[in-house]
């Protein structure tokens, strides 16, 4: 049983060994980096890269490489709640005031609530919550679950093709390893037909994390349990919790982020060039999974 233990040991120290190379190899071949660029390329970020292309340090660098192009050119980190405060009126997506049981921080989706039709007006709204959901993570953990209520939702008021595709582009490409989980809560029959579609943009790893949960399934109310406290989950998704989207509060919290977001972008030097240090063993943890 010793024997047994410590060989499993000393394969996941090799494995961990094998792992922090690979992320100083990353490191290298990125090259040189500054500003908001190198503050964004944490080891812990370069690992996500890494793991989203099955630790092929080329394929993550190509990859890593448009991403940061990606936001040079759309800057993220430079949206601001009133910038797209129209987009959060009804409540169609905010980032709930609670973490899951794993302290992941969730975003809860009403695609029923949907209050605009610009596209672009949109996928800014959702990176700016993205960018905010990650912002509001604990130093232990980079995911967050996206709760979906279908509750309403219709044929007549779905989200069009051309968005969905470009949202999960963004998601899959630009905040990779992000998501743990997509907790899609009592879809009607009807979603089937508009799931074939969607189903086709996501890739492996991805189609993997959704999940659809049936209020009646006891499975399904078993895995909500293991992964919320329902004294904190809306009753939306069967839980206690009877509060509803304020969003005048709302844009209280998000105003006040604002300021914790700034300040973490034109924080002195001291954290960008911790981040770009050769990676250390703590860097390389697993984060729970559901």
């Amino acid at each position: 049983m010793l024997r047994r233990w410590y060989g499993n040991k000393d394969h996941h120290v090799q494995e961990d060994d094998e792992r922090h190379a690979k992320i100083n190899e990353l490191r290298a071949a990125i090259g040189p980096l500054s500003g908001h660029a190198l503050k964004f390329c944490s080891d812990a970020c370069l690992r996500r890269y890494l793991e989203a292309r099955n630790w092929n340090v080329n394929k993550s660098k190509k990859m890593l490489e448009e991403t940061l192009r990606w936001r040079e050119t759309y800057q993220p980190e430079e949206i601001r709640w009133d910038e797209v405060a129209m987009e959060g009126e009804t409540g169609k997506v905010y980032r709930a005031d609670f973490h899951d049981r794993f302290r992941r921080s969730v975003l809860i989706l009403n695609p029923a609530k949907q209050n605009t039709t610009s596209e672009e007006n949109q996928l800014r709204h959702l990176v700016y919550l993205l960018e905010n959901a990650i912002i509001n993570l604990p130093p232990d953990q980079v995911q967050m679950v996206w709760l979906i209520d279908f509750n309403g939702w219709s044929l007549t008021n779905y989200v069009p093709v051309k968005t969905v595709r470009e949202t999960v582009n963004i998601l899959q490409n630009h905040y990779p390893e992000r998501l743990a989980a997509a907790l899609l809560y009592n879809p009607p029959r009807i979603f089937e037909a508009f799931w074939k579609i969607v189903k086709y943009f996501l890739d492996s790893k991805t189609f993997e994390k959704v999940k659809f949960v049936y209020p009646k399934n006891e499975e399904c109310s078993s895995f909500m349990q293991q992964v919320f406290d329902f004294d904190k989950l809306p009753t939306a998704f069967g839980g206690n919790n009877e509060s509803e989207y304020d969003n005048e509060e709302f844009s209280k919290l998000m105003r006040q982020d604002d300021i914790k977001t700034a300040q973490y972008w034109m924080s002195d030097d001291k954290s960008s060039k911790m981040n770009g240090n050769l990676a250390s063993k703590s860097d390389l943890k697993v984060d729970g999974d559901l």
